[in-house]
């Protein structure tokens, strides 16, 4: 796996915990806890967000070394957007 092919695992990876993290955040009526225990909801949010982040940073640099490409523009741009999501899921998830 070089750097080349890694924001495209980074994105399918991400999307895999996107939705562990959107059904196991959901709250069961009965116990009033979420599917998921805490912590690991937090732990997935954590490491998606670094993992998205990261292959953000790496697909904007290699867009400025190769040239654009929609493609990479695309898988760059859906980095962006899931590691503010996992930031924003993340903290929503903080008990206050």
């Amino acid at each position: 796996m070089g750097k080349q092919n890694f924001p495209y695992i980074a994105l399918f990876l991400g999307m895999m915990f996107m939705l562990a993290v959107t059904f196991g955040g959901q709250v069961n009526e009965e116990t009033n806890n979420t599917r998921l225990p805490l912590l690991i909801l937090l732990i997935i949010s954590e490491v998606a967000f670094f993992l998205t982040a990261i292959a953000a940073y790496f697909s904007i640099k290699q867009m400025y070394a190769e040239g654009f490409d929609v493609k990479m523009m695309v898988v760059s741009g859906l980095c962006v957007i899931s590691a503010i999501t996992f930031l924003v899921k993340g903290i929503s998830f903080w008990p206050l």
